[in-house]
């Protein structure tokens, strides 16, 4: 990754909690100097501290004029902590966002029209470096300015552009909200696995490995998820009638699922009104 403009000018973490240090190791790994980043966390982990030891600046005296702000706070500490880096909000600064909810109109609403912003959502898995971002600029972004948010979010994983602000809501359902459902198909896969006679701890390691190897295939395979379901399922045998019932139309995964993001898509319009 090229960070000369950061590393120049500096970049500042304004949070810097489980997604925000997933970030910044992502950064560092990738070639960031510590010393380009400038991090205001008010309760800083053991990690982030030994960072400030290899030459991060914690909780010190922001730049004049850093290239971009990180926004990486929780939805409800914005407006105590956004306060912090309004003043860079004069066109030179780029601030990128990752906090659920908090819309471009927000954003425009306390750090002024004339401000680029990018509004982003992250998964977990970002954690882990398997994340995917959506993320979608304001007027005043340039391409220039959306490339520098993708560079620094493909950090933990892929990247995706909307089209249009609105469609943020179904993404966070889709890939924000998304792992709790796979999560709770590892669970729930791992129960059904004791309750047809398998110990606990082999059910549980078998639905692990399942879920996170069929995911792998998903993503790295030629082939699409519904071609590879039908190449796993012989005519008459032992997955076709797990899916007979998985895939019922009136009582199996489709409807459920199509109704567990609509739910999700509804709470989050709920959120950012």
């Amino acid at each position: 990754m090229q960070f000369d403009d950061l590393s120049a000018r500096g970049l500042v973490l304004l949070g810097c909690g489980k997604m925000g240090s997933a970030l910044l190791e992502g950064w560092l790994k990738r070639g960031l100097p510590a010393g380009a980043v400038w991090a205001i966390d008010p309760h800083p982990s053991d990690w982030l501290r030994a960072r400030a030891a290899e030459g991060l600046h914690l909780n010190e005296d922001l730049p004049e004029a850093p290239a971009l702000v990180l926004i990486a706070v929780k939805p409800q500490l914005m407006d105590e902590a956004l306060p912090q880096v309004a003043g860079f909000a004069d066109g030179q600064t780029l601030f990128v966002s990752i906090a659920a909810g908090k819309t471009l109109g927000y954003f425009a609403d306390r750090l002024g029209a004339g401000a680029p912003v990018v509004r982003t959502i992250p998964n977990t898995p970002a954690a882990v470096g398997r994340g995917i971002t959506a993320l979608i600029g304001n007027a005043k972004v340039d391409e220039a300015g959306l490339a520098l948010a993708e560079t620094l979010l493909s950090a933990v994983g892929q990247t995706v552009r909307l089209d249009d602000e609105s469609q943020m809501d179904a993404v966070t359902a889709v890939s924000g909200s998304g792992p709790a459902y796979v999560f709770h198909l590892i669970e729930t896969l791992a129960k059904a696995g004791e309750a047809a006679g398998l110990p606990p701890e082999m059910a549980m390691k078998l639905a692990r490995a399942t879920v996170a190897g069929a995911g792998q295939l998903a993503e790295e395979a030629a082939e699409d998820p519904a071609q590879l379901r039908i190449n796993v399922t012989s005519p008459g045998g032992t997955t076709a009638a797990a899916l007979a019932v998985l895939m019922d139309p009136e009582t199996g995964f489709p409807p459920l699922l199509e109704k567990a993001v609509a739910a999700a898509t509804a709470r989050g319009r709920e959120l950012g009104a």
